[in-house]
């Protein structure tokens, strides 16, 4: 799990770790909708912070949303999906062998 580049909103994968390695935004960070409520404190301590959340279609993405803004966060987006946020934002897609 790599923090997101410097400038611009911290990109957050909220898909499986299988789906992430295979493909995801360059500089994302995986955290699972699933373990999305235990984790987010740890992994995204600043709750100001400028999230652009994505998944497969935008689906799973919107429920981190949700639960992110229930914890507190109050600058998340729903980018969609890994396409569009790669297109957003101008990253590559990066594959874990």
């Amino acid at each position: 799990m790599q923090p997101s580049q410097a400038k611009g909103p911290m990109l957050v994968d909220v898909r499986s770790p299988g789906e992430y390695q295979s493909g995801h935004v360059d500089g994302a960070l995986n955290l699972p909708l699933d373990r999305l409520m235990e984790d987010a404190r740890a992994l995204l301590p600043d709750l100001s912070a400028d999230l652009l959340l994505y998944c497969l279609s935008g689906a799973r993405s919107q429920m981190a949303l949700h639960g992110l803004q229930q914890l507190g966060y109050s600058r998340v987006r729903n980018g969609g999906s890994v396409g569009m946020v790669a297109m957003q934002t101008g990253l590559g897609i990066r594959r874990v062998p």
